[in-house]
């Protein structure tokens, strides 16, 4: 399920054959800013709300399986979800890909491409992703896939373990719509002489 022909990835629904994976990319070296591995109890919970999240067709969000174009072993996992955030209904995305496949553009590539999916749900206006401040691997890829950092937050996660993260977020709105909205702003603002860079505040 490719979504650009140059993508080094594509990205597979979640299914009930993936907790393998999940055990995977429960290493400690992947969960080292999430507050350590989970156990197995937890890993199965996981999974299940995994599994029911990608059965979902009302836009709520999606769990997927991060494959190489040119194989057919998973490399990682990737999905997006809804969540409130500073009061509003918002997308929240996050990653793992295993450590051997680290280093080689597939986490950007991926997130690109679950950008896709969630943009195409039209349902929220922005995805966010909250890596903690001390990733600078999970930042980097939050700046190649060209989200915007709009500062720093602080978490719970996993509960009882506090995570100081950057808040970073990208617009989903197709670019389209941004150029429509654009005409119509500037063409309004010809007439009615308003101050534009006053209106973007």
């Amino acid at each position: 399920m490719g979504h650009t022909t140059s993508s080094p990835v594509r990205i597979e629904p979640w299914s009930d054959t993936d907790l393998e994976l999940l055990r995977r990319a429960n290493a400690p070296e992947l969960m080292d800013h999430l507050g350590g591995p989970e156990s197995e109890e937890q890993l199965i919970a996981r999974h299940g709300r995994y599994v029911r999240l990608s059965a979902d067709r009302a836009g709520r969000g999606r769990m997927f399986r991060i494959a190489l174009t040119d194989g057919a072993d998973a490399v990682g996992t990737i999905g997006f979800w809804e969540r409130t955030w500073q009061g509003q209904e918002v997308y929240e995305t996050g990653w793992a890909v295993l450590p051997e496949y680290q280093g080689l553009g597939i986490a950007t590539a991926a997130t690109r491409a679950v950008a896709e999916q969630a943009r195409s749900a039209r349902r929220h206006r922005f995805l966010h992703a909250y890596p903690s401040v001390d990733n600078g691997a999970s930042n980097a890829v939050c700046r190649k896939a060209g989200f915007t950092l709009i500062g720093t937050c602080d978490f719970e996660y996993p509960p009882g373990h506090a995570l100081l993260t950057n808040d970073w977020r990208l617009d989903l709105k197709p670019e389209s719509e941004s150029e429509s909205e654009s005409t119509l702003t500037s063409e309004a603002d010809s007439h009615s002489g308003a101050d534009v860079s006053a209106s973007r505040a």
